[in-house]
């Protein structure tokens, strides 16, 4: 269960993470690519966060998420610059890829598609374990 304390440093954090990712992708110049930070969790002792980034398009994801983490040192340091009237440490980041809107595409499209087990249900029988 997260604490007051926690959600409030991870809204901070997450506003912060979003204003620094998304000003390397307009300064690097890159197009066609957008990165969200959905969520930021926050250990009970204030020293590690977990940040879940939404990356469009989906397939670069993976490579992104290696550049982002090797790059974290610096990421962490214009973070600090940023939060350091609020916080006295900054937390060591740990980044993560959300796919949930990826998973609730599948979905949508295996209702909409062939494998819609309401509108065939001979689909059902080959779901069942044997």
């Amino acid at each position: 269960m997260e604490t007051n304390r926690q959600k409030k440093m991870g809204a901070l954090l997450q506003s912060d993470l979003v204003d620094i990712l998304q000003g390397e992708v307009r300064k690097n110049g890159i197009s066609n690519l957008i990165i969200s930070v959905s969520k930021v969790n926050i250990t009970s002792d204030l020293s590690i966060a977990k940040v879940f980034l939404s990356i469009f398009p989906a397939e670069r994801g993976k490579e992104l998420l290696k550049a982002i983490q090797s790059n974290a040192p610096l990421i962490k340091h214009d973070l600090a610059q940023r939060v350091k009237n609020q916080m006295r440490k900054v937390p060591d980041l740990m980044f993560y890829v959300d796919d949930s809107l990826e998973y609730i595409d599948q979905i949508d499209k295996a209702l909409k598609g062939d494998e819609n087990p309401i509108a065939n249900p001979d689909l059902l029988a080959k779901r069942k374990k044997k």
